[in-house]
């Protein structure tokens, strides 16, 4: 019970990751992009390749936690990188970006960290 609810938790952060690629990568500069991210237009168009470059990296940590699941009991250890990885990101972005980084990104990976450990 509790590893299905642990994929639960980690496909959701994986689901959440390709979000933010798409965010990052294709609506950076789209009204939905700026709102997301509170900036303006003008900010946006300066900071466009580094969120790119953000979001792609994003992709990867998506990616990752998805080739974790489709391991299966053999991803344990995948998962368990990707989402100390995410957590690690998260606490970052939070202390020198937002806070909300921390709920938004952190919260959720330490939540399904504890819950893949508890499984493994």
């Amino acid at each position: 019970m509790i590893s299905y609810l642990a994929d639960i938790v980690v496909a959701l952060v994986a689901i959440s990751h390709l979000g933010f690629l798409l965010l990052e990568m294709f609506l950076w500069e789209k009204p939905l992009g700026l709102r997301v991210f509170r900036q303006t237009a003008e900010r946006a168009a300066i900071t466009r390749v580094l969120a790119a470059n953000q979001g792609l990296y994003n992709g990867f940590l998506a990616a990752g936690l998805l080739w974790g699941l489709i391991l299966g009991a053999e991803g344990g250890a995948i998962k368990i990188f990707f989402l100390v990885c995410v957590i690690i990101a998260g606490v970052f972005g939070a202390a020198s970006v937002s806070r909300r980084i921390l709920w938004i990104q952190a919260a959720p990976a330490a939540l399904g960290l504890i819950l893949v450990l508890a499984a493994n």
